[in-house]
């Protein structure tokens, strides 16, 4: 039985919150309210489309492969899959010629021994796309990486004659061989995109012409209109297994839109580039509802202990046409006849155990970051991949990039991960740029269930506000902002300011420059982690520091990595 979405909502809040009991059902692990709130999550776990991820056991790690401002790919080392980890750029487009821009969906695969990342580029020109792969240099998926192609994805003898727009490249390797899988333009310049398979001479090279998998409209819910009008269009492949059974997921409809979803095709013949070899669905296999919608792009992978399955994916963030999109994970299973069951989508801010063998780390005090050069570690990101930038004058949040692609603002924020004591004083240095209209800017505490959303966590928030000359306190549920305390404030954003909180029991002192200027009383919030956050604002970080309130002087110590 699932719960309507209003009352799974207030199950979740308050699970997650810490108030009330109950649990939430869902598929083959549910929590319940005598689990720990590190023991739970919530999606969105981050922004991005077109996810990949897969599991480097000999280093107890998943590998994230994303596109980065569609100019760059980076491979993201996390140690759980509820988190994207912490980005390295593995190659950079050129700033002309056919690999310069509009670079989607990068699969990183090891095969032999070497890394690959298959991906699509082109010159900037949508018509112009076709499928590129890097090789590792050596046994290091974090790079270097050397360039090969274009892949030959055309109808020739020789794959080309002509090469043909090629999207989504994924590998699959049965019975001993490896064949490439692919979305593609049934000719030039058609933009009528179906699913082709080529074998692979090697990891860098297709071995002979492409065959057709499938047509792209055998039915209506395949067509990029809602009505079943339209065109059909099917992308985004992925190799699914269970047992000796080979399943290959696909996106169909218009990814722009929120009736995006997975179709499913099962491998029947034994040739997998044979014409016939591939069976279709006669249903959708996974489709959006009224909460999460425009699904599709999936990816497949075990939980950290290897015992569930994960389902990956993305769906729109709003239902506007358009590609701005956020990225769940969830479980899924089996049927007992063998077929992949991926239930329905999970809702943002539905409450879901964490994967099986997933730990979260306990920070002590004193803590400090300079958060000065590289993106730090240890730190969680909520937010458009292009609003954050991590530079030796600090962090800057909510800063909009020259070039934004399908960028959103969503409260940005960055969320140490795993929780600190629950009493402490912690200052942070916040540089406004100078901006005398910013909004929001401060430190979050107490803060449990993060995810991509203004309000999404829960927790508390003390922030100052230039526009208005304003501290503020407040706390939010995962869904909404209740403010709790403000005072007026002295506050020049040409300067760096210094924002203090300091949380005992169940009061909350601000401070601003050394001064106190805000008390208050709450005890919603007992425990959690702490966080810098930016609303509909940007501005630079430095200089956090967190100590245990019997130790106002003690000699600060480097923050565990």
């Amino acid at each position: 039985m699932r719960l309507p979405p209003h009352q799974r909502f207030l199950w979740t809040v308050a699970l997650l919150c810490g108030f009330g009991s109950g649990s939430v059902p869902f598929a083959t692990r549910t929590a319940t309210a005598s689990d720990k709130a590190d023991d739970r999550f919530v999606n969105p776990i981050g922004e991005g489309a077109d996810p990949w991820v897969i599991r480097d056991d000999p280093h107890d790690r998943y590998l994230w492969c994303f596109s980065v401002g569609n100019r760059a790919i980076a491979v993201h080392s996390s140690d759980r899959l509820t988190s994207l980890g912490e980005p390295q750029i593995v190659w950079r487009a050129p700033e002309s010629g056919p690999t310069s821009q509009q670079i989607w969906a990068p699969e990183l695969h090891r095969l032999d021994d070497r890394w690959y990342v298959y991906f699509a580029a082109s010159d900037g020109h949508n018509e112009n796309h076709l499928a590129y792969v890097l090789e590792s240099a050596g046994d290091d998926p974090l790079g270097p990486y050397r360039l090969h192609g274009p892949l030959a994805t055309g109808d020739g003898v020789d794959g080309r004659s002509p090469n043909v727009w090629a999207i989504d490249m994924t590998v699959l390797e049965h019975a001993g061989k490896r064949y490439a899988i692919w979305s593609g333009w049934d000719r030039p310049g058609s933009d009528r995109q179906y699913l082709y398979i080529a074998p692979m001479q090697s990891p860098t090279e297709l071995a002979g012409r492409r065959v057709k998998i499938v047509e792209n409209d055998d039915h209506h819910w395949e067509m990029t209109e809602p009505d079943g009008r339209g065109r059909g269009l099917n992308e985004a492949p992925q190799v699914i297994r269970h047992g000796d059974r080979v399943f290959l997921t696909y996106s169909c409809g218009a990814s722009w839109l929120p009736t995006y979803k997975l179709g499913l095709l099962e491998l029947v013949g034994k040739d997998p580039a044979a014409a016939g070899a591939w069976q279709k669905m006669p249903q959708p296999w996974f489709v959006g509802d009224e909460q999460t919608y425009g699904v599709g792009h999936s990816c497949f992978v075990r939980s950290p202990d290897g015992s569930e399955h994960w389902h990956v994916y993305h769906a729109k963030r709003d239902r506007d046409p358009g590609w701005r999109r956020v990225i769940h994970v969830q479980p899924m299973d089996f049927a007992p006849s063998g077929e992949p069951r991926f239930g329905s989508p999970v809702a943002a801010g539905e409450l879901l155990t964490r994967p099986a063998g997933e730990t979260v780390r306990r920070y002590d005090l004193p803590l400090r970051f300079s958060l000065l050069g590289p993106r730090p570690t240890g730190w969680d990101y909520y937010g458009h991949h292009q609003l954050l930038e991590a530079s030796p004058d600090g962090l800057e949040l909510g800063t909009v990039p020259e070039s934004p692609i399908n960028a959103f603002r969503s409260g940005e924020k960055m969320v140490l991960d795993g929780p600190i004591p629950d009493d402490f004083h912690a200052e942070v240095d916040i540089d406004f740029l100078g901006a005398q209209q910013s909004r929001d800017a401060g430190l979050l505490f107490r803060t449990t269930a993060a995810a991509i959303g203004y309000d999404a966590q829960c927790g508390y928030f003390a922030g100052l506000i230039p526009r208005s000359g304003l501290a503020i306190f407040g706390s939010t549920d995962g869904r909404a902002w209740t403010e709790l305390a403000r005072a007026p404030v002295d506050l020049d954003p040409t300067r760096v300011n210094r924002l203090g909180v300091t949380a005992a029991g169940d009061r909350i002192t601000l401070s601003l420059n050394g001064q106190t200027v805000l008390k208050a009383t709450d005890d919603s919030y007992r425990s959690g982690s702490i966080g810098l956050r930016v609303v509909d604002s940007e501005a630079r970080f430095t200089n956090l520091t967190i100590d245990p309130l019997a130790a106002a002087k003690t000699e600060y110590r480097d923050a565990p990595r």
